[in-house]
């Protein structure tokens, strides 16, 4: 923008995107501006590329700035409200004010870069780090650590520099095992020298006694090295001072525990962080379709031992050991939402330069799939690295495949794409009857188009349809669900009562027959004829309650990725708007995991628990959120809620009911939001499968901009 007061100065106003891409913002221009220039600030390019603009009255201002500050404050959390300063005393005293912070919670740009955030809340001050001395005095007993240091690449400087973190560390009682797969070490390299800890037990491995080594290393944690905690590292990784004292902290605190992880990031050529992945909590479906836990992870000894410490760990990493731990040792594996772990600059690309691209987010790298994998690891030597990344794919494919032959369970696996793997569980012989359920009401466009892709696509052999009709009234509508009703394994109940999503559902599944339900909208369109063998191939597994599947708005657009409970208020659906072939963060639109809820407009579920957990509330959340409400509560009675991305239909959003448009359905709305603030409130302080080190104001995975993790000397 430029102006007749000073021709010579361009000014800047940065518009906040809303989730869905769209700008809609009050600003106020000044009276001698000459020109205005509407632009993006990074790469992109507008779907309307012409800027409508309107001008307003002081009247209309007010309006639009209270209208926005008063539902922005309704929909968040005190914890929000108090961390924003958004308050209606500061909208009172200051309106302009106000609407900047309401505005703020509709940016989909994160507001901070990583340097920046590190700067903010992953630097040690002074105090810092004498409470952390202060804090391991007072240990009550001291976990030992047996660090496994691949030395296959970057010669003596690269393993220089992970020792040199090794003696950085705070607390200090492990052992360094140097192994020396590269044959480059002469036998002068001393690591206790390298390390200044003396008397420690560190050591170094010739590359021709590696295989022994690890051999005899695994027998020995059955006796004198029980009790210790492994972590396998590569020359040139690196680990912050606080990272084996918080790896303590937590040992301690989960004596159940059998693996530790941690959320890591990478180091470029200069040194500088950057690429952080902030991981999940535990998922072992997550896991199964990739290696998303990375090798910022300690394991229990003793649950090493009846696996083994293979020879290919120290090449291709630590997948098929954590698969062997969880499989000998069970599911008790604790995750710490702090990067404790900086991978050198080349080390991902070395061990498989794919996983490197997956991790990155699409906007940051603009590098996606194979071409990616071969730019991250450029060293020099594209064609070295290509293949150390097939026989790494190969190995972690080997890894799973034998994971999953030791449980029993029957399935096939292949490539989604790169570094993503896709497992199709295999069904039973005679798969269980699956009853889809339908609301409706008219909209016989939208029923005929829902009925006949499910007919016509759906290719699982045992299901039935339960249509149940809230007041149609269209002649048409009503002919057509009679001759629906004609056919065999279709039923059309009748619900004469004012729209009530939740007792609709629960009326159809006292009538189903099946074992199986599938809550299904009938504003949705089937687009993989497999979707329901996908899903109930997922909830076949152990302890599995719902299943979720990959909806699409009609232009190809993402419209539910899983749902997140917590960010932006109270329950978002994740990676919202991104494009079809978009991997979202980390690769988690594109892989099957567990999350805290799924959408119900294509969900599976287990009959006997829907009846046994008393179906949907109908009272509490007759509209919205009862099928969050459900999954929490399956959640809560020991059960997983699974989200695959290889169920795929089209969704034409809430064409059922309508939009919340009118007075008396907003003053619902609100309603329900807070009965779900009131029954979830604690589930909506931490989403376990959204990382505390994201913003809660938005479900983009943003950077927060607040402090939530709780630090263990602080406490």
């Amino acid at each position: 923008m430029k102006r007749r007061s000073d021709p010579g100065e361009t000014e800047r106003l940065l518009l906040p995107v809303m989730p869905d891409g769209r700008i809609y913002e009050l600003i106020k221009l000044p009276d001698d501006m000459t020109s205005l220039v509407w632009q993006l600030p990074d790469s992109g390019q507008f779907d309307q590329p012409r800027l409508s603009m309107k001008r307003v009255g002081r009247v209309e201002r007010a309006w639009r700035m209270a209208n926005r500050v008063l539902k922005t404050y309704m929909r968040l959390a005190k914890d929000q409200r108090r961390e924003s300063g958004l308050s209606l005393r500061k909208a009172l005293r200051d309106l302009p004010g106000a609407y900047r912070v309401a505005s703020g919670f509709r940016i989909r740009n994160p507001q901070w870069n990583y340097a920046e955030w590190i700067e903010h809340f992953d630097v040690l001050s002074d105090q810092d780090c004498r409470r952390i001395r202060e804090h391991i005095a007072r240990f009550s007993s001291h976990p030992h650590f047996c660090l496994l240091l691949v030395a296959d690449a970057g010669g003596r400087e690269a393993l220089q520099t992970t020792l040199a973190s090794l003696r950085g560390q705070f607390y200090q009682n492990f052992t360094c095992v140097v192994l020396d797969c590269s044959g480059e070490l002469d036998a002068s390299f001393d690591p206790d020298v390298e390390l200044k800890n003396a008397g420690m037990g560190s050591c170094v491995v010739a590359q021709d006694a590696v295989a022994g080594w690890l051999a005899d290393f695994g027998a020995s944690l059955a006796g004198e090295r029980a009790g210790e905690w492994l972590m396998l590292l590569r020359a040139g990784d690196t680990l912050p001072a606080h990272s084996l004292y918080w790896f303590a902290c937590e040992v301690l605190a989960r004596p159940d525990a059998v693996i530790v992880y941690s959320d890591d990031d990478s180091l470029d050529a200069d040194g500088r962080r950057c690429h952080p992945r902030f991981k999940p909590d535990w998922s072992l479906t997550h896991l199964r379709s990739t290696h998303y836990v990375g090798e910022s992870a300690i394991l229990r000894g003793e649950a090493v031992v009846a696996g083994g410490v293979q020879l290919n760990c120290c090449r291709y990493g630590n997948y098929d050991l954590l698969l062997r731990v969880v499989d000998c040792a069970g599911e008790e594996v604790a995750h710490i939402p702090v990067v404790l772990f900086h991978r050198r600059s080349e080390s991902i690309a070395t061990l498989d330069p794919r996983a490197h691209a997956i991790y990155l987010p699409q906007a940051e790298t603009g590098l996606v799939g194979t071409d990616a994998a071969v730019r991250a690891g450029d060293d020099g030597h594209p064609d070295r690295v290509t293949a150390r990344a097939q026989e790494s794919a190969q190995w972690q494919l080997n890894a799973l495949l034998a994971h999953l032959a030791r449980n029993g369970v029957a399935a096939e696996v292949s490539e989604a794409r790169p570094g993503y793997r896709r497992v199709r569980y295999r069904l039973p012989a005679r798969p269980p009857l699956v009853s889809i359920i339908v609301p409706t009401r008219d909209a016989l466009p939208m029923i005929r188009r829902c009925m006949e892709s499910l007919w016509e696509k759906t290719t699982y052999p045992r299901f039935e349809v339960l249509v149940v009709d809230n007041r149609s009234a269209n002649p048409r509508t009503l002919a057509y669900l009679a001759k629906i009703a004609r056919r065999p394994g279709v039923q059309v109940l009748r619900y004469n009562r004012p729209f009530n999503y939740s007792a609709i559902n629960n009326l159809a599944v006292r009538h189903a027959r099946g074992a199986v339900l599938s809550l299904l909208n009938n504003d949705t369109e089937v687009i993989s004829p497999d979707w329901l063998e996908e899903m109930v191939g997922h909830l076949l597994q152990p302890r599995v309650g719902v299943v979720g599947a990959k909806l699409y708005y009609p232009d190809g657009h993402v419209q539910h990725a899983g749902v997140t409970v917590g960010p932006g208020g109270c329950a978002n659906h994740l990676h919202a708007f991104i494009s079809r072939d978009d991997p979202g963060y980390c690769g988690r639109a594109v892989t099957a995991q567990e999350l805290s809820a799924v959408t119900g407009a294509c969900m599976v579920t287990w009959r006997n628990l829907y009846l046994r957990l008393g179906g949907m509330n109908e009272s509490r959340f007759k509209v919205a959120f009862n099928d969050v409400d459900y999954c929490l509560r399956v959640r809560e009675a020991g059960y997983r809620v699974a989200w695959t991305p290889h169920a795929e239909l089209v969704h034409h959003e809430s064409a059922t009911r309508g939009r919340d448009d009118s007075l008396r359905k907003q003053v619902r709305a609100q309603r329900e939001i807070r009965q779900m603030r009131t029954r979830w409130r604690e589930h909506m302080r931490y989403d376990p499968y959204y990382n505390l080190n994201f913003s809660y104001r938005r479900a983009d995975f943003s950077l927060s901009e607040s402090a939530r993790v709780k630090k263990p000397w602080l406490e």
